[in-house]
């Protein structure tokens, strides 16, 4: 099975890709721009797998992506290009519109004129996997879940850009016939995400002696995945999901900003003890919140685990764990990928900053 992967040199991309090359009858096209978060670092050790190529280039250029849907012929596409931090969103949203809804348009329009070119077999055999996120629906109050059908009600430019591709990939789907599947999962995390998210960003921090930022009071509630159980369910919605349907791939693994630090913050206690002994938890410090920050997010994913079969391997203890460890002792690769790019600097605030000028002058 020929199977096309945007995004592939990303985090969740990255973890994917290796994931499919497990299987031996998967040959793998990755296709990444290789922007601040994506690295062939993150390739390391696939590079040279016969049944991986891997395509430096932009979801929005269709020529290349038709040659490439051409050349290849794959029976799947996974789209996986996307910008992903809501910080980043903040400071400057027409990067993720120009990735996330005009790049998705673009990848659809080249798929979709390569879908209506194969046999008739071959269409009703072909894939397109859209991968989202659980912030399209909004802000959640202190009970309730996300379901498939809750109404979308993006807050930050990130999910509204998001939340447009989704209803891109559903319309092509509707209009033209084209066999696609949106699954939207929570939070991930685990080895190979960019230290600009929660996780790789204390963990790092921690390593350094610097303090641990908290936004607001860390009540913040955020349902968290480990990325190798999102690949696996990533491979069995290819294998099993309902085109034109769309699955959300929660673990209920809800935890508050504040939990997932001090979590992380024991865990590296009994790893790698301060010298002065004291805990890691008494370098956090609360700092201004995000603009505009969702409160909670929880989903149930009852519809997908009865469709697919899909169990979390992971707890989030476990899976947690598992990550720590992994950026301890690969702290060389943090450094690679951060080097020239990102400083560990708080994102998201410019704007906030530019408008309270304005207010007070």
């Amino acid at each position: 099975m020929k199977i096309l992967v945007t995004g592939g040199a990303g985090f969740i991309g990255s973890n994917l890709v290796k994931h499919l090359l497990l299987r031996k009858e998967s040959f793998v096209i990755n296709l990444d721009k290789l922007t601040y978060a994506g690295n062939l670092e993150s390739l390391s050790g696939i590079m040279a797998n016969e049944r991986h190529v891997f395509i430096r280039g932009d979801i929005g250029d269709r020529k290349l992506v038709s040659g490439i849907l051409e050349k290849f012929s794959p029976q799947v596409v996974i789209n996986l290009a996307a910008e992903t931090h809501v910080d980043r969103s903040i400071d400057n949203p027409s990067q993720f519109i120009y990735t996330n809804v005009n790049g998705t348009l673009d990848l659809l329009e080249a798929t979709l004129s390569y879908w209506n070119s194969i046999s008739v077999r071959d269409r009703g055999k072909f894939r397109f996997i859209h991968v989202s996120t659980d912030e399209v629906y909004g802000s959640l109050g202190d009970e309730g879940y996300f379901f498939e059908n809750t109404p979308y009600a993006p807050n930050s430019p990130y999910s509204a850009s998001k939340a447009s591709s989704d209803h891109l990939v559903r319309a092509y789907h509707k209009t033209y016939g084209l066999p696609a599947i949106i699954t939207n999962s929570p939070n991930n995390y685990g080895p190979f995400q960019f230290p600009e998210k929660l996780i790789p960003l204390i963990i790092t921090k921690a390593l350094r002696s610097e303090e641990l930022p908290v936004y607001g009071d860390g009540s913040n509630v955020r349902d968290w995945l480990f990325v190798e159980d999102h690949c696996r369910a990533l491979i069995l919605a290819m294998m099993k999901a309902t085109p034109g349907e769309n699955y959300n791939t929660g673990c209920n693994c809800e935890r508050s900003t504040l939990q997932v630090v001090e979590c992380i913050c024991n865990i590296m206690d009994k790893l790698i003890p301060r010298l002065d002994h004291k805990s890691y938890t008494e370098m956090i410090s609360f700092v201004p919140d995000r603009p505009g920050h969702d409160m909670r997010y929880a989903i149930n994913s009852e519809k997908f685990r009865k469709k697919t079969g899909w169990e979390p391997a992971e707890t989030f203890q476990s899976g947690l764990e598992k990550t720590v460890k992994w950026y301890l002792e690969n702290q060389s690769w943090v450094n690679s990928v951060t080097s020239s790019k990102y400083c560990m600097e708080r994102l998201g605030l410019d704007k906030q900053k530019s408008s309270l000028i304005e207010e007070d002058s």
